[in-house]
């Protein structure tokens, strides 16, 4: 994952609140998708929450059944992250890709630049509708969002009330440590263009007509909702050398390290971490394989109308 130094980076695309306290409560209830009327961050971070990479509140409980409302989990709490690292202003330190290539928080930032410059050209290209950017916020701990407050458990998520994306830079050393991914700079990339994948179905009105509601299950709307956005990862992957900010195609190592985290975030492998057996009934995401699958479908073809996880076998 090398980075074109020359590459002009605009920080603007990322907030970092690390430094900064949540107000208690904060926000409000989400905006109604699917004409199904809105919910409080309880009941949405359970379920846009999940609009994350692929945990969600107590991701690492096993509470598959969340979203319901049901189940316990009977996995083990993930300890609260330690403070994060040295954090200023991403303005005066993320100017080029040469800064992306020495620092995370630049990173992150040549590779929001990446996906949105990616997006905004395919959306002209195909003259449907006008991309509009999303913001996103690095935050540790706690954060506030146009859908309540959040806390460091719900991992990476895209909330769709106020069309931001949600990161806290501890996650990746959970997925690394705890389950079992490669970890690296493009496991990294990869979660983050899931979360953009969510803000183009947001745009495109796919959240809306499958609804936020809807029931798990092996073959169920929400699983498909989360398999295009792996797809729309995968997509901008295969293209993101033409935005100019990468030297390079990605290599074989990178695309083996976002494979490697899809791997780690799939249901059948968090349940058997977690609750030592598999609940098809209970999938919200899809399994290792699917993940991998529809990333892989997204990357090779580099083409979003590839990307129809609605129709047919999944």
């Amino acid at each position: 994952m090398q980075f074109d130094d020359d590459a002009q980076l605009d920080p603007s695309q990322v907030e970092d609140v690390r430094a900064s306290r949540p107000r208690p409560g904060g926000g409000g209830c989400m905006v109604p998708i699917g004409g199904r009327g809105g919910g409080c961050l309880l009941l949405i971070l359970t379920v846009a929450g999940m609009f994350l990479f692929g945990v969600f509140p107590s991701p690492f409980s096993g509470n598959e059944s969340a979203r319901q409302g049901g189940g316990q989990g009977g996995g083990q709490q993930p300890s609260a992250p330690g403070a994060p690292g040295p954090a200023g202003n991403l303005a005066a330190r993320c100017r080029t890709g040469a800064d992306a290539q020495q620092s995370e928080d630049c990173r992150v930032v040549g590779t929001v630049n990446s996906i949105q410059s990616y997006w905004r050209q395919a959306f002209d290209e195909r003259g449907r509708r006008t991309y509009t950017p999303a913001k996103t916020v690095l935050f540790t701990q706690a954060v506030n969002t146009g859908c309540g407050t959040a806390d460091y458990a719900v991992g990476p998520f895209y909330c769709p009330a106020d069309r931001k994306v949600y990161l806290d830079l501890t996650f990746f050393d959970t997925l690394q440590r705890d389950f079992g991914a490669e970890g690296g700079p493009f496991a990294q990339a990869y979660v983050i263009a899931h979360e953009y994948g969510h803000h183009v179905q947001g745009l495109l009105g796919t959240m809306s007509r499958v609804g936020t509601g809807s029931r798990p299950g092996a073959g169920g709307a929400s699983v498909r909702l989360e398999l295009q956005a792996d797809c729309y990862a995968g997509v901008w992957a295969q293209n993101a050398v033409k935005t100019g900010f990468f030297r390079e195609p990605f290599s074989k190592k990178d695309i083996d390290q976002a494979l490697s985290a899809a791997a780690a975030v799939g249901d059948d492998s968090i349940q058997r971490r977690t609750q030592g057996r598999v609940t098809p009934d209970a999938f919200t995401h899809g399994t290792s394989l699917q993940r991998e699958k529809w990333f892989t479908v997204g990357y090779e073809s580099g083409d979003p109308k590839r990307c129809d996880t609605f129709s047919g076998g999944i």
